[in-house]
């Protein structure tokens, strides 16, 4: 798997889809779009859509996550982290292919 969700993220995804109506298949859609101040943004999202052919799909710590083929080339080797402190909070993309990222850490180049 191209892309490595750490426990404590897995943690806020489960307490998220908890606290919202979605459906028992819903996914943890983890991919890159074209955007952003660095040339690529990243792109988290719930869904119930997942295509074999054109995704792959993993279970880390109870949650299901997929990510398609074409981001995974840009994602290979990162990792998800929640992070929670004064100055910040939210999901963090430490992503070794990063060849420089913007000041909010959305958006990146290769």
């Amino acid at each position: 798997m191209s892309v490595t969700l750490t426990e404590r993220a897995a943690t806020e995804v489960k307490r998220f889809l908890e606290q919202g109506q979605y459906a028992e298949d819903a996914v943890l859609r983890i991919g890159v779009v074209g955007g952003g101040c660095s040339g690529f943004n990243y792109s988290l999202n719930i869904a119930t859509d997942y295509d074999e052919g054109r995704d792959t799909l993993s279970d880390q710590h109870g949650v299901k996550v997929v990510v398609d083929r074409k981001s995974a080339l840009f994602l290979e080797g990162t990792s998800v982290d929640y992070y929670e402190g004064l100055d910040q909070r939210g999901f963090q993309f430490i992503n070794p292919n990063a060849k420089r990222s913007c000041g909010c850490g959305n958006s990146f180049s290769v």
